[in-house]
C-alpha cells in the first residue's frame, strides 16, 4: 500500500501560481512513477502531468504544458506541481496518483489516489 497525501491547494487569483505537494508513505516512494489529475466541477477527472520514477521523465496535458511543472524528491518522498500563470479553467480538484509504471500512468491507469486538494482560481 502507498498512501498519499496532497496539499498546497486554495485560492488564488488569475495569473497567479501555486505549488500542490504530495507526500507519500508506504512502500518505497522511488519506486514509482508519479502524476497529477484533475476533476473540474461537473467534469470528468483528466490528466495533468507524470513524471518517471528517477524524474528523468515527464509528460503534461497540452492545456498545462508550459505553465505547469512536475517534479519530486526522492529523499523526502513528495512529488510537487508548480502552477503558474493559473487560468479559471485550471479550477479543479487536484489529486496525486502512483504507479508502478510510467505508460500506464500516463494513460490514467493508476494503483493509487490521494484524497485530493482543491484549487479554486478567481478574479
Amino acid at each position: 500500500q502507498v498512501q498519499l497525501v496532497e496539499s498546497g491547494g486554495g485560492l488564488v487569483q488569475i495569473g497567479g501560481s501555486l505549488k500542490l505537494s504530495c507526500a507519500a508513505s508506504g512502500r518505497t516512494f522511488s519506486n514509482y512513477a508519479m502524476g497529477w489529475f484533475r476533476q473540474p466541477p461537473g467534469k470528468e477527472r483528466e490528466f495533468v502531468a507524470v513524471i518517471s520514477w528517477g524524474g528523468g521523465s515527464t509528460d503534461y496535458a497540452t492545456s498545462v504544458k508550459g505553465r505547469f511543472a512536475i517534479s519530486r524528491d526522492n529523499a523526502r518522498n513528495t512529488v510537487f506541481l508548480q502552477m503558474n500563470s493559473l487560468k479559471p479553467e485550471d479550477t479543479a480538484v487536484y489529486y496525486c496518483a502512483a504507479h508502478l509504471s510510467y505508460r500506464p500512468l500516463l494513460r490514467g491507469d493508476v494503483d493509487y489516489w490521494g484524497q485530493g486538494t482543491q484549487v479554486t482560481v478567481s478574479s
